[in-house]
């Protein structure tokens, strides 16, 4: 086992006797790893800043984040998803591990919450046990200093057998300090020095003789043994298959841990964490002193009087979350979406002037106002929406107030499989089911994560709200504020049960335990807001021209041409209209026998506003008189089954594509929109022959 030379105060001398760094390093891949709320993103974004990219793991859609380190040029920064161990129950501790020890990062800077220590030095334990080289950053020591604490940095260095350097990520604090020292082990490869974590006894002669039986499996796939052995104890089959243990070799390692077990009274995880904690309680009594008041935790214990009281807690999450709807659609995004509209239209007009006194021709100057501006143009007016949404989102999330609602949420969406982190897609979902979408990716389990994006369409997004306004006031009169609040909460009772039923079918498994830890309040980092924000809005607009520019187009497209591929004049004439007229017998058991009616519905994959206008110009009316021209094509009956089709059908194009990015599967997202289509078809159908029966 190498060791690194010298003991703790060699090791601080050298820190401080380290040289600036110079503008012409070598080349290192870092990996960043530790637990979530530990302040992970912020020394991310500060040591990277936005010289970063934002991919997915191979084969799944968690977020890999990948910078260039600003200040060691050529050096690269994956930071790994945040977790508190690396026992893989779900898929970012999965992610986690096989990037450790299959790509082999050159060092690893494990981020640790000094306020809260002991809890999270047991991942870093875990850590070592993978034998990379580390470096501890020993995050919020102005907090420990503020609350009179003080932290023995040479005595945890010389305990952990790595280097550990204090920082504070949010005031770019020892950031130099931290780099210098992860440059260093990655360059002489100083592998942790520490490699047992228990005196003599059960659990020290279980793990070395597990250690033993695997060995040659281990090196042959470069696996340490040791971590490879704890795994093993922990009842970790993937990993035994994985090194190709036989079956004696498997009976040995049970007779090994029945006989830990026996001893120590506990079963083989309770003596595992027992083993680690013990060290790390130790470990801290030599090298902690705490401080005698925490004004952080304080204030934060009085805050969480009320907002994760037993009964108040969720209506004073709904009325957050409804005052930043009302800011987001209401008061900010009403002027800004208005703004950047009125821009667009000038350029389109510009345009639309410039290609006339050129003379272009007729069906290519469609093409570029009627089909690129138009359509693109109404896309991009959702940028402000989703800008400011996510602003928000963030700020509540940068202070950990959204920690406290997946704490307060999880009991009862866990009864229909759900985690608690879903409620926040889901109530974003009816604003707009693309930013729903895109929330999604604070899910900690893959498996949530596919549930809730399928479960967000179900809530009634603001798009919807003009044609519930246009068809309440045509067939329910008095009774409109009523039929909106029918729809709205049909939606979300339909929701709940497909994922109750989703729970028991095509996602039935064991869900992962949840483990939260709930962060102090903080003051959110304007840096890390400020790049969130800069990523979706760059993601928004790459799709705006790109999946949606082609699907508006495609639109325009069947609106401008018949089947002979001939210039109409007619919008009745058009493709678009054929294909409307070929789903109308499809429709006709829901009381819908008009084209015009589909057709509509077609449009509406572009927007869900796009149904109202379309009929506006298929019946020929202006929109003041839409509501009495309806009339005269529905029922109140087939009106109803109409307004639940076009609650319950496919979302629009946007939110198909950012669908797909999310999956990751353009099959699975071509599923899904069939299957929603037939649900939506299937209650319409049911709500009009019901209706029948009853009136």
């Amino acid at each position: 086992m190498r060791r690194e030379r010298g003991g703790g105060q060699r090791l601080r001398r050298r820190q401080r006797q380290n040289p600036p760094i110079g503008p012409e390093e070598q080349g290192f891949t870092f990996a960043l790893a530790g637990n979530q709320n530990s302040g992970k993103t912020t020394l991310f974004n500060q040591l990277t800043g936005a010289r970063q990219h934002v991919g997915n793991f191979p084969g799944v859609t968690v977020d890999q984040k990948v910078g260039d380190i600003l200040r060691l040029k050529g050096a690269h920064l994956v930071d790994l998803p945040g977790i508190y161990s690396v026992r893989p129950y779900t898929s970012e501790e999965l992610i986690t591990r096989d990037y450790i020890l299959n790509q082999r990062p050159d060092a690893l800077i494990n981020i640790v919450d000094a306020t809260n220590i002991q809890r999270n030095l047991y991942l870093t334990l875990q850590l070592l046990e993978m034998r990379i080289p580390t470096v501890l950053a020993l995050n919020m020591m102005d907090e420990v200093r503020a609350n009179g604490g003080h932290i023995d940095v040479e005595a945890l260095s010389e305990g952990l057998g790595i280097p550990v350097v204090p920082i504070s990520a949010s005031r770019n604090e020892g950031l130099e300090e931290l780099l210098h020292q992860a440059r260093r082990v990655a360059e002489e490869r100083i592998l942790p020095q520490r490699m047992d974590f228990c005196g003599p006894g059960p659990v020290h002669r279980c793990i070395h003789a597990v250690s033993h039986v695997i060995e040659d499996h281990a090196d042959q796939h470069r696996f340490p043994s040791r971590f490879a052995a704890t795994k093993l104890i922990e009842g970790d089959d993937a990993l035994a298959c994985r090194l190709g243990l036989d079956d004696n070799e498997r009976e040995l390692i049970e007779h090994s841990v029945v006989e830990m077990e026996t001893e120590c009274g506990m079963d083989r995880n309770e003596a595992l964490a027992d083993m680690r904690y013990s060290f790390i309680q130790e470990l801290c009594e030599r090298s902690v002193r705490y401080g005698e008041q925490n004004r952080e935790r304080r204030r934060s214990e009085a805050i969480d009087r009320l907002l994760t009281h037993r009964v108040l807690a969720i209506p004073v999450f709904f009325a957050i979350m409804l005052v930043i709807f009302y800011l987001t659609f209401n008061v900010v995004c009403a002027w800004l979406s208005d703004l950047l509209a009125q821009g667009i239209d000038g350029v389109a007009a510009a345009v639309d002037h410039a290609l006339t006194d050129f003379g272009l021709n007729p069906v290519v100057h469609s093409l570029i106002i009627d089909g690129a501006f138009a359509g693109v143009g109404s896309v991009l007016s959702f940028l402000p929406l989703i800008v400011v949404l996510f602003f928000f989102l963030s700020v509540l999330e940068d202070t950990g107030y959204m920690a406290r609602i997946a704490f307060v949420m999880d009991k009862p969406l866990r009864r229909i499989g759900l985690s608690g982190r879903s409620i926040v897609p889901m109530l974003i979902g009816f604003g707009c089911t693309v930013p729903a979408i895109l929330s999604t990716r604070t899910l900690s389990s893959a498996r949530d994560r596919r549930m809730t994006i399928l479960l967000t369409p179900f809530m009634s997004c603001s798009a919807k709200i003009p044609i519930y306004a246009v068809f309440a006031a045509a067939f329910f009169g008095g009774n409109s504020a009523l039929v909106m609040l029918v729809l709205y909460l049909l939606g979300v009772a339909l929701g709940i049960g497909m994922a109750h039923l989703g729970n028991h079918t095509l996602f039935k498994g064991t869900s992962a335990p949840f483990v939260l830890e709930l962060p102090n309040y903080r003051f959110p980092s304007l840096k890390s807001v400020a790049i969130l924000l800069w990523e979706k809005a760059r993601d928004f607009i790459t799709r705006a021209f790109t999946v949606i520019f082609l699907a508006t187009l495609v639109v325009w497209f069947l609106q401008s041409f018949d089947l002979r591929m001939n210039p109409v004049t007619d919008s009745a004439d058009s493709l678009l209209a054929g294909l409307g007229r070929l789903l109308t017998p499809l429709f006709a058991p829901l009381g819908v026998r008009d084209w015009r009616l589909t057709t509509a519905l077609v449009s509406g994959l572009t927007a869900k506003e796009a149904v109202v206008s379309t009929l506006g110009v298929l019946l020929a009316v202006p929109m003041a008189e839409l509501p009495v021209a309806l009339q005269g094509l529905f029922t109140p009956l087939s009106a109803a089954s109409y307004l639940v089709f076009v609650l319950l059908y496919t979302p629009c194009v946007a939110a198909i594509a950012t669908m797909k990015k999310e999956l990751e599967s353009g099959w699975a997202t071509l599923v899904a929109v069939i299957g929603q289509c037939l649900f939506a078809w299937l209650v319409a159908w049911l709500v009009y022959l019901l209706g029948g029966l009853v009136v």
